[in-house]
């Protein structure tokens, strides 16, 4: 188990093999948390209120939904004019 030293104002160095494991970087967040004589950190990333729509379970389902899709290529076009495509999509059984 890695030993990490309590350094002026209070800080600390994350060990770089756990940095590398647990993908933080410079800038990010960690939550700290007081379980009986422990202190836990977790990484936390933070999501800007005009992205936060992408990280609901609606969304990533969806997301999910159109990797399969391309993957089977289920899709429509490409196309080389919008009225070609916004016909297909007007047609199209979905």
């Amino acid at each position: 188990m890695p030993l990490i030293k309590v350094k002026q104002n209070y800080q600390i160095t994350i060990p770089n093999r756990l940095r590398k494991t647990l993908n933080i970087a410079v800038g990010d967040y960690l939550e700290v948390e007081k379980q009986d004589s422990e202190l836990i950190l977790r990484p936390v990333k933070m999501v800007h209120t005009d992205e936060a729509y992408f990280y609901t379970k609606e969304w990533q389902k969806g997301e999910k939904q159109a990797d399969k899709d391309l993957k089977k290529g289920n899709v429509l076009g490409p196309f080389d004019k919008v009225a070609d495509g916004l016909k297909a999509l007007k047609t199209a059984k979905i």
